[in-house]
């Protein structure tokens, strides 16, 4: 486990995973949406390509994202692990909807140093609406992903509940 994804629903969390596994096997952490928002009113970072590449060329590495459309192949062709947080809606909406109330009202600073806002709720894109919408089809293109011959080889932990997810992080040495 030295090139690893973490991927699943928005609001599963992806980046608590990565970010406690990367340091329990000293392996850089890639949060892949500070990769990919890189400026006020989420500009999206013209280099991602180029910046993605540059993180995946190095021989240890975790990522929390199943990828852009334009990274993805790239991410998954230079993993050697994929660990997927397969949780239902009822686990994850109230991690999302939680995350997203806490950052609307403490104004916290994320990706490209923008804010999440309760206009900012209207939106389609919004994390919590982008979460529910994108549920099944995040789940499909997950799966799919795993039936690819061209990732047979990824080793593959795939986590329906957080106590099993929980257990598991627990006997990473």
């Amino acid at each position: 486990m030295e090139r690893v994804l973490v991927v699943g629903a928005t609001g599963a969390g992806k980046s608590t995973l990565a970010h406690a596994l990367g340091s329990r096997l000293g392996l850089p952490y890639h949060e892949m949406d500070a990769l990919y928002f890189n400026g006020p009113g989420w500009a999206v970072n013209d280099r991602l390509v180029e910046d993605v590449a540059r993180v995946t060329a190095g021989p240890r590495w975790i990522i929390d994202s199943l990828g852009h459309p334009e990274v993805r192949d790239l991410l998954w062709g230079r993993a050697d692990t994929v660990i997927w947080l397969d949780y239902t809606r009822r686990v994850i909406m109230p991690r999302v909807l939680r995350r997203s109330v806490r950052r609307t009202v403490t104004r916290e600073v994320v990706f490209g140093g923008n804010r999440e806002t309760w206009v900012g709720w209207l939106s389609r894109e919004h994390p919590v609406w982008w979460s529910w919408s994108q549920h099944r089809t995040r789940r499909r293109d997950i799966a799919l992903r795993l039936r690819d011959p061209r990732f047979a080889s990824l080793e593959t932990r795939r986590f329906g509940r957080p106590q099993d997810t929980a257990a598991w992080l627990a006997s990473v040495r």
